[in-house]
């Protein structure tokens, strides 16, 4: 009898532990799913970005990092500093790394094309951000028709012209000419005013930098003294046609127009000589680019291209902007 009972606490004892390890097993198998599960849930996302000096740039990296932040995407900027070669590394260490999509602000459209190649055949979702980037590769396009918007302002500077008489009408430019993007703003630009019977006096080029450009700016000045009208591509030409301005006090001379508001900008238009500006949205595009990313990574569809409006910013409707550019 006590033999009986002794062998039914051993088989009593070996079914409890064969119970609890199952329990264990199932337990462990429903963590290692709901890992995984987050894995899903949390893409990679790189963000290849052209420099981190201009206001531009940092505006449209807030915008991809707050989208980031509030639904869960791994959001990892790369800063080429201007330097095309870089951004190819980028996306190469972006495919090496398993990155599930990435973000482009190409300063080289057809040089980086070899790169994207590489991602898209290794399953990589591609959004280029402003430059418009023409290839397969490319799953969105997010930002400014620049060409549009060229042709745009060069349409309000032309009637600027004719509303105040000006001539002759001699316009002076400072673009970025390594910048694809730019040289769009610029051509569009050309083709309208000079087809409005302006001249463009002199092209020089500010290479994107501020310094570079306000020299570039008093060069022009200097050569061009029949010259009245700026136009410039982008910030750091124009943040540096302001300070050219102001250097050799041509206040009450120079009117100038072109891209993107800074505060030394927005303090030209409050002085009279800053008259109009394409101002982006480029936290919009960030916000925009990392949440197409997202999409296609999970399986949904977005459409080819999301168009970010442009607003032209003069005296009568700056006043909203002061408080982005204090």
């Amino acid at each position: 009898m006590a033999r009986r009972k002794g062998l039914r606490l051993v088989a009593l004892i070996a079914l409890v532990a064969m119970l609890a390890l199952s329990a264990a097993g199932c337990a462990a198998k429903t963590d290692d799913s709901s890992t995984s599960g987050e894995t899903a849930a949390k893409p990679k996302v790189g963000l290849v970005q052209i420099n981190q000096q201009a206001i531009f740039f940092n505006q449209m990296n807030e915008g991809a990092q707050e989208y980031a932040d509030a639904n869960g995407v791994d959001l990892t900027i790369f800063n080429a500093n201007d330097d095309a070669a870089k951004q190819n590394e980028a996306i190469s260490n972006f495919v090496t790394q398993g990155f599930d999509a990435i973000v482009v602000v190409a300063i080289d459209v057809e040089g980086i094309k070899p790169a994207l190649a590489e991602a898209a055949a290794a399953g990589i979702k591609i959004v280029a951000v402003d430059a418009v980037i023409e290839d397969p590769a490319v799953n969105v396009q997010v930002g400014v028709d620049n060409a549009a918007a060229g042709a745009k302002i060069g349409e309000f500077v032309a009637e600027y012209i004719k509303t105040n008489n000006i001539s002759p009408a001699n316009i002076g430019v400072i673009g970025a000419l390594n910048s694809f993007i730019q040289n769009l703003r610029k051509d569009s630009f050309v083709e309208v005013v000079e087809a409005a019977g302006a001249k463009i006096t002199q092209t020089v080029d500010g290479q994107n930098r501020q310094e570079v450009a306000m020299t570039a700016s008093e060069n022009l000045f200097t050569a061009q003294k029949d010259t009245s009208i700026i136009y410039t591509t982008g910030e750091p030409q124009m943040v540096g046609a302001v300070a050219a301005t102001r250097s050799q006090n041509r206040m009450d001379t120079m009117k100038l127009f072109g891209w993107d508001l800074t505060a030394e900008v927005i303090t030209g238009i409050d002085d009279g000589f800053v008259i109009g500006v394409v101002q982006q949205d480029p936290k919009t595009e960030g916000f925009e680019a990392v949440k197409a990313c997202a999409t296609l990574v999970s399986g949904g569809s977005v459409e080819a291209f999301i168009d970010v409006p442009i607003v032209i910013v003069t005296k009568d409707n700056v006043e909203p902007y002061r408080a982005i550019f204090k």
